[in-house]
């Protein structure tokens, strides 16, 4: 059986799907990035590899989507290598054609996405500040003392939510010990901060944007369901939630790889190979470009950041030993 594989590296969280050629998920997996994308692949690939090694599958195709895709696409030799826009937006319509709006809060990230009869028209992302995002929430949820996976039944059992500053996670911390100190309980603070991230979203990721149902929520977040009944309320929309929301990216990247005509077997043994990342400063003009080499056993595989040719065959011979280093 052919097998597609897509995997979707975040900042938080690493994702990956395997899919046949009708879409079915064959095997998944979510983990913790840990600030390490390479070993985070690594990891990820033993557990996909356990979950396919008796069902006969062949994976001919990979794509990857997330924030370290050029490094990993790289070193994982994608057949294809796209951004989270387009990889969400292919998932989320293979599963929901009539789909207008997407929502999709990660865990330093989120987005908007609006579509009109399958493609689309407009998004945005959130920018310099992670408020309102999935490490906001887990930092709160370590500051009450209490697992992030029990935060949304807290919030459902609030009789009237405390009203939260969250646009900044400074604030809200803040505004949070504030609020317990005057007597709101628990369950209202943490109901106002999942009111306070929903409002943070729409005014900032959101803002301007033309929301229409049916409107579908992704991401870690969308496992939140006080974050979802805050959505319904604020908006006014009914919000759907897949159960495999969370690895909409990679199933995305998955179906891309499926649609891409390039067939090139998979090797899992790619996980016992050496592979690390050096920064090197070209030096060889005013631009002083820094150009990220990435090396298999020690030999230049690929490199990206320069702005022009000349970069990359300058930072091979800094490599090299030919120029003399000025930073590694």
């Amino acid at each position: 059986m052919e097998g597609f594989l897509g995997v979707d590296i975040g900042s938080i969280s690493t994702k990956a799907v395997v899919i046949d050629n009708d879409t079915n998920i064959l095997a998944k997996k979510y983990l913790w990035t840990e600030g390490d994308p390479i070993n985070a692949v690594k990891r990820l690939l033993a557990e996909i590899e356990s979950q396919i090694k008796n069902k006969d599958i062949k994976i001919v195709g990979t794509g990857i989507t997330g924030s370290a895709r050029e490094l990993i696409g790289c070193i994982l030799n994608a057949t294809v290598i796209k951004n989270e826009i387009t990889a969400n937006a292919i998932g989320t319509l293979t599963l929901h054609p009539d789909a207008r709006t997407i929502f999709e809060i990660g865990g330093q990230d989120s987005k908007i996405i609006i579509l009109n009869n399958g493609i689309v028209v407009d998004y945005a992302m959130n920018t310099l500040c992670a408020a309102g995002t999935g490490s906001f929430l887990s930092s709160q949820a370590r500051r009450l003392d209490m697992p992030i996976e029990d935060f949304g039944e807290y919030a459902l059992k609030a009789k009237s939510p405390t009203k939260i500053a969250g646009r900044c996670t400074v604030f809200a911390e803040s505004d949070m010990v504030h609020k317990a100190q005057i007597g709101h309980t628990k369950e209202d603070i943490i109901a106002g901060l999942c009111r306070a991230i929903v409002n943070n979203y729409l005014n900032n990721v959101g803002k301007g944007k033309d929301i229409q149902p049916p409107v579908v929520f992704q991401g870690g977040v969308s496992k939140n369901i006080g974050v979802i009944k805050a959505f319904e309320e604020i908006t006014g929309h009914k919000i759907i939630v897949d159960d495999d929301g969370h690895l909409m990216g990679a199933f995305g990247a998955a179906i891309l790889a499926l649609k891409n005509y390039i067939r090139r077997e998979f090797d899992f043994n790619v996980k016992e190979v050496q592979f690390e990342t050096r920064g090197i400063d070209c030096g060889g003009c005013a631009n002083n470009c820094e150009v990220v080499c990435v090396l298999k056993e020690g030999i230049f595989l690929d490199g990206w950041g320069n702005r022009c040719n000349a970069g990359i065959e300058r930072a091979k011979k800094i490599l090299s030993g030919q120029i003399l280093k000025t930073h590694i």
